[in-house]
């Protein structure tokens, strides 16, 4: 019988009610404690999951001997510091996305994880989706061929957050750009499998946010005065393998914005998808005949974000590759710095 790996979870306040299902179902894991700077949102969860062993000093969870993986659902800028000091201390670590909001706090995550042979995992809940699963299985089976455009996009209409710890940048890294871009980049790159970003040519701006009366719907209320990051970012990249790729993201842009703005298009030699319609685009060339095919679904009763952390765990307890390897966040991060960077620079610039 496999161990049970006992869970520790590191900011309860958000994104950590998602995960709870999937440890909650998982036959291989359980969460024994929490850890939050709100005594107030701390207490409610620890009731709310009956976990007892609560603490506002993350350091208890990390140094805690009897506990195996720290699961990170912190504000990004805290996420390498956190997951560091927990690869240090002999945990495995599964932490909310981006991985870090700068490739030089991933290239420092995924060090102390090769000096601790500990599991490192980017929660990129997209990638469990029932749909993005069949369209890896086609994919991966030669549907497209060779894989040389993608189109990559999240806009939002009038959907601006209502938490600083998404539109000020000491808490977040950036907005939409790392927000929700890193979401679609992050699948369409694993869907085409990879391919080394090289340069990248970028625009991040506030173009909308600082409108008078500029509101969310999200609660109804006003765009805060204080943010200061961006609400529309773009890229254009391209990559070692010939193929290139647009990204666009934005929290606010006049836009019809069905399925919450997401989509991904990608194109090959010999077929193309479209992401939200589940469907693959081929031609027979022989006899000028166009093929428009729908993916048949199996539904997944356990959500994408429950998913994950399921996952996570059969990994470390089977010794399998991590599901989400660091390396492939470091891309997704190379590009949307590489975004920002571009820029500041006014100019293409070359990924290191």
């Amino acid at each position: 019988m496999s161990k049970i790996l006992k869970v520790g979870v590191v900011g309860v306040g958000g994104i950590a009610h998602t995960h709870m299902p999937g440890w909650e179902k998982s036959d291989l894991a359980e969460v024994v404690a929490g850890s939050d700077v709100s005594e107030e949102i701390l207490a409610k969860w620890g009731k709310e999951n009956n976990v007892s062993n609560l603490s506002t000093r993350m350091e208890d969870l990390i140094n805690d001997p009897d506990i195996d993986i720290i699961d990170v659902c912190t504000p990004s800028a805290y996420h390498a510091p956190i997951s560091i000091a927990a690869l240090k201390a002999g945990k495995h670590v599964i932490c909310e996305k981006p991985l870090a909001p700068t490739p030089e706090e991933v290239r420092a995550m995924i060090a102390a994880r090769d000096e601790s042979g500990k599991y490192l995992m980017t929660a990129q809940h997209m990638r469990f989706h029932e749909l993005s699963q069949s369209f890896k299985r086609e994919i991966d089976n030669g549907q497209l061929g060779h894989i040389y455009h993608g189109r990559a996009w999240w806009l939002r209409r009038a959907a601006y957050p209502t938490r600083a710890s998404f539109w000020m940048k000491k808490h977040s890294g950036g907005g939409p750009c790392i927000d929700i871009g890193v979401h679609v980049l992050d699948l369409a790159l694993w869907l085409m499998g990879n391919p080394k970003p090289v340069t990248v040519s970028g625009i991040s701006r506030t173009q909308l946010a600082d409108k008078p009366g500029m509101f969310s719907s999200w609660g109804g209320g006003p765009v805060p005065a204080e943010h200061d990051v961006e609400d529309f970012a773009a890229g254009f990249v391209r990559f070692e393998n010939g193929a290139t790729m647009i990204v666009e993201t934005s929290w606010i842009l006049h836009h019809q914005a069905p399925d919450d703005g997401r989509q991904i298009w990608l194109y090959g030699e010999d077929g193309g998808i479209v992401y939200n319609d589940a469907m693959i685009y081929k031609t027979n060339y022989a006899t000028k005949q166009l093929y428009n095919t729908k993916l048949e679904l199996t539904s997944d009763p356990i959500k994408p974000h429950a998913r994950e952390c399921m996952e996570f765990a059969r990994a470390i307890s089977e010794g399998l590759p991590s599901p989400v390897p660091a390396e492939q966040s470091l891309q997704v991060m190379q590009i949307l710095d590489g975004i920002y960077r571009s820029t500041a620079l006014g100019a293409e610039i070359r990924l290191d």
